[in-house]
């Protein structure tokens, strides 16, 4: 698809893509998370898990352990990356990514490290500030298959 380009209000607007994102997520996705640091990254990854979860899930930053995952019941396992502190692309290799594009949900921060590794067959969501101070834009790209979840899920 082509890229779309959304504008979110708040971080409640953000939980609310994510939550959208999430209800159509497979086995064997990958979802990129890219823009600068404190873009909301890890605010989506955590409103993802949330929303495929009970709603109160323990979701903790991974950037300290680069990789979390978790088992949810009735779901594919949801393998949350924060690839910031890999010095090479082989480097993912470690963490399990093998495990996780084969049979799980891969939400990936900062795809960039590992662009050459990344399926094809993925999702991009780029988040950059918004006008308002916890506003968003997010610009999303991908296979066709996600169009119909993202068409309408910006709030102004």
């Amino acid at each position: 698809m082509s890229a779309i380009t959304l504008m979110l209000r708040d971080e409640a607007a953000t939980g609310r893509l994510a939550a959208r994102i999430a209800a159509g997520a497979r086995a064997r996705d990958t979802i990129a998370l890219s823009g600068p640091l404190g873009s909301g990254k890890t605010s989506f990854a955590r409103a993802f898990i949330r929303a495929l979860g009970r709603g109160d899930e323990e979701v903790p930053s991974p950037t300290f352990t680069l990789v979390e995952t978790y088992a949810l019941p009735g779901r594919p396992p949801i393998w949350h990356f924060d690839l910031y502190r890999l010095e090479a692309p082989e480097e993912v290799y470690e963490l399990g990514i093998e495990d996780a594009w084969a049979e799980g949900v891969s939400l990936i921060e900062w795809p960039e490290r590992i662009a050459v590794l990344l399926p094809e067959q993925r999702l991009s969501l780029a988040l950059a500030a918004g006008a308002a101070p916890e506003g968003r834009v997010a610009t999303l790209s991908g296979a066709a298959r996600w169009r119909e979840l993202i068409a309408g899920a910006g709030d102004g």
